[in-house]
């Protein structure tokens, strides 16, 4: 069995409509949420990069049965893990434990703001474990010290704690990340239907833990509006991690991007009103042994529409084929 899950795009929407659209995803019967954390859109035409943070506060308190997630934070630049250690566990509060913390080792696009460079990737990926050992020891209550190579932590410790503590999850994108993920998450993250990501992350410990995927799409009745819209906002994600991971500014992936035609875009995300289409789209992370696949539905003016079309239309098609 897959679920399905609502994504709050906050590169897409303010934080008003963020919330609006979560309520909405939990009445027409999604089963989970997620929620990205930037502090850029990818493509200035996105328009929005709000705090995630104050979003899932207002979001948990807002409904009553949907999960929240983060799809990803970064512990390790903008954020210091002890920072990221405090507000999961106010959020798993204010949510009454339906929050799962999701970890990965960032994008320079978003990290790069609080001027302290942007590692190579080796060097983010120590700083990637080193920061979830520092939040698996406050989750376990007391005071932490720490003097790593990366963090300083002084006599550290979480006043109000969840019982239990929100799950936490590992972006993977390779052999290092999926090992780490292995040994350190409780559920694994991933952006493409890789069974062999999935299965280094069960060889290293990770066998029978949730495996939680992302699928942009792109719903409209008028499928070349659909195409349009999707170029104009989305044509980045097929750039690839090791591209994403870079490029410091939105002007970058406009650059980066200015040879990606509609009909490249229409190739990679389901456009139109084809329950059909988005059905293929989501197999390839059930064939690959995802249990989990969040949707992103591009353009925040297009939610609406898009989750009252869920309810009624793709959601019946996707439980149908996948339950």
């Amino acid at each position: 069995m897959v679920q399905i899950g609502y994504t709050m795009m906050t590169e897409q929407a303010g934080p008003r409509d963020l919330v609006d659209h979560v309520v909405r995803a939990e009445a027409a019967g999604f089963d989970f949420s997620v929620t990205s954390d930037h502090y850029f859109p990818w493509l200035r035409s996105q328009g929005h990069s709000p705090y995630a943070w104050s979003l899932l506060g207002a979001a948990a308190q807002a409904t009553s049965r949907i999960p929240l997630m983060t799809y990803v934070t970064c512990p390790t630049v903008r954020y210091h893990p002890a920072v990221v250690a405090q507000k999961a566990a106010t959020v798993q509060l204010l949510a009454e434990g339906r929050f799962r913390l999701g970890l990965g080792a960032g994008e320079n696009l978003n990290e790069h703001v609080v001027g302290r460079g942007w590692p190579s990737v080796d060097v983010r990926h120590e700083m990637l474990e080193e920061a979830v050992l520092i939040i698996r020891e406050l989750f376990e209550g007391g005071h932490v010290t720490r003097h790593g190579p990366h963090f300083q932590v002084d006599s550290a410790r979480l006043w109000d704690l969840p019982d239990p503590p929100p799950p936490l999850g590992i972006a993977v994108s390779g052999a290092r990340s999926c090992a780490l993920a292995g040994r350190l998450a409780d559920l694994v993250i991933a952006t493409e239907p890789d069974k062999e990501l999935l299965d280094a992350f069960e060889e290293h410990g990770g066998r029978g833990k949730p495996r939680v995927g992302q699928l942009p799409v792109c719903h409209d009745p008028d499928r070349e509006a659909a195409v349009r819209r999707a170029h104009d906002q989305f044509r980045w994600s097929g750039l690839g991690w090791k591209v994403n991971s870079e490029l410091p500014h939105p002007d970058s992936f406009e650059e980066a991007t200015r040879f990606v035609t509609p009909d490249d875009v229409a190739a990679a995300v389901p456009c139109g009103d084809d329950p059909d289409d988005f059905v293929e789209a989501v197999r390839p992370y059930a064939e690959a042994g995802f249990t989990e696949v969040a949707l992103v539905q591009i353009g925040g003016e297009s939610q609406h529409r898009f989750l009252d079309w869920s309810e009624k239309t793709l959601l019946p098609a996707l439980r149908k084929e996948f339950t």
